[in-house]
Parts: C-alpha cells; structure tokens; sequence
C-alpha cells in the first residue's frame, strides 16, 4: 500500500523532531495535502528553481529540503516572487514541500555528525549541548593521526562536492592539527565557544570578515584555532544520503533519490 503524505511527515518529525529546532527556525511541512499518497521523494539541499523543477520533471510526490523556504512571515505568495512562483508550481504539481533544518543539524547523523564521521574524527561531541543526551550545535573531535592543515583541507576537497569557492584555510599550511571542531552551514556564531577555542582548527561555513579576522588575530596572541571556510551547500549536501537511507529504512516501499544539482550560488571566481 502507497504511504500518504501523513505517514511521511511522521517518518520525518521522528528522526527530526520539530520541537528541539532553533527557536528562529521554522522546519516542518510546507504544503501538501495529508491523504496524498508519497511513491517518490527528492531530497535537495535548497528550495530553488532547478530542484523544484527537477522534482516536478522527474514526478516526484515529496520534495525534502534542508532549508525552509519560508524562514520568516510574509504577506504575499503571489507568483512575481520567486517564492510564490515556486510554491504554486509545487502545489499545481501535487509535490509537496517539506524541510528538515537545525531539528536535523543536532542529531548524532546529523549535517555535523557525517562530515565529522567523514573525516574519521573519534571521541565526538558537541560543540553546544542539546536537550537531548548526544544532540547539539556543531561536533569536535580528534583524528585518528595527527595531520597538517593543509592536508585536512587537501581532505575536505575530496570529501565535499566540487564548488566555485573551493576551500579558504587561515593559518599555516604545515601547522599540526589533531583536534577539530565543525560546523555544517553557517557558524562562527560559534567562534568563541570553549570547545572551538580549545581546537587545532575549526571548520565551517559563511566566515564573515571581522569575526574570521578576530578569531585569528587572538588566536595569534593566547592560542585558539586555525580556520577553515567551506561552501555552505556542500558542507550541507554529504546529510542527504544519510537521511535518505534513514527514511528508506522507515519507509521501504518509497523511492529516495538525491538531487545531485549543486545549487551554491556562486558560479565563478577571478583569482588575481
């Protein structure tokens, strides 16, 4: 028997329950109708466009996103915004939209978590406890061997999916690092927690100027950790396998296809 789209949400808020997201978040269903029934789900990083096509094209009953697309109040979905336009091509399509975000960031596979796990690190915890025995903000953790700098960011360039940007690294590339600190998306908010001062190197995404700089420049003075600045996407891209699997495995008679569409939004650098 096909599952309705009630079934799914269920699937979904079980792994990621709503209640321990940010309070400024706003993950959960989007639209759909809770009778519908869900053969095929598209998991993508973004709410864009191209996945939105994509999911439509390929018949797609779900498309799962990692960020929501609408994060705050509006007052309009007319369709000469992007956002309108997206959603009435989704409902007009009967593919309904549903997003998973920080509620899906805490959790032990979580966005943090498979980077972390990707990497090899041990001992792993959380940067910043959760509610919740094993959840939180961010993951740090050591290596299994001591390695460089620049070969940790050598490693993530293997790791994570190709992008315009690439990977910025502050600090010297043959410097010594063991422990590591991360963040899937974006994080320097959690540049000053004890546990990322106490790091060899601290990766994550959006590092704006002055927090990067000031980060490094106390670094330099009383000790703290060396930087690494990733694509946002991609940081976030490596969860969707682990959550499709995850899905799969509550839900084995729906299909679960991840959209490969990078959909970073920088599409080229001038290096001078």
């Amino acid at each position: 028997m096909p599952h309705t789209l009630a079934e799914f949400t269920s699937a979904v808020e079980g792994l990621w329950p709503t209640e321990f997201a940010e309070g400024w978040d706003a993950p959960g269903l989007l639209s759909g109708a809770p009778d519908d029934e869900v053969s095929r789900v598209l998991l993508a990083v973004d709410a864009v466009a191209e996945t939105v096509g994509q999911a439509v094209a390929t018949g797609a009953d779900v498309l799962l996103v990692h960020h929501p697309l609408l994060m705050r109040g509006v007052t309009t979905v007319a369709e000469t915004g992007y956002k309108g336009a997206l959603l009435a091509k989704l409902i007009r399509s009967r593919c309904a939209l549903i997003a998973a975000h920080t509620n899906a960031d805490i959790v032990d596979d979580g966005t943090s978590s498979v980077i972390a796990g990707r990497l090899g690190l041990i001992e792993q915890r959380p940067i910043v406890a959760g509610a919740r025995s094993g959840t939180g903000l961010g993951r740090v953790g050591r290596l299994p061997e001591p390695t460089t700098l620049g070969r940790l960011a050598l490693a993530l360039g293997e790791i994570l999916p190709a992008t315009a940007t690439g990977i910025r690294a502050a600090g010297e590339f043959e410097q010594e690092v063991s422990t590591v600190a991360l963040c899937g998306g974006a994080g320097d908010s959690l540049l000053g927690e004890a546990a990322v001062r106490a790091s060899d190197v601290y990766i994550t995404s959006d590092l704006r100027h002055h927090p990067a700089s000031e980060s490094r420049e106390q670094s330099l003075l009383g000790g703290g950790p060396a930087l690494i600045d990733v694509s946002h996407w991609a940081s976030e891209w490596l969860w969707l396998d682990t959550a499709a699997r995850q899905l799969a495995e509550r839900l084995p008679e729906v299909e679960f296809v991840v959209s490969e569409l990078r959909t970073d939004p920088w599409d080229f650098t001038v290096t001078q």
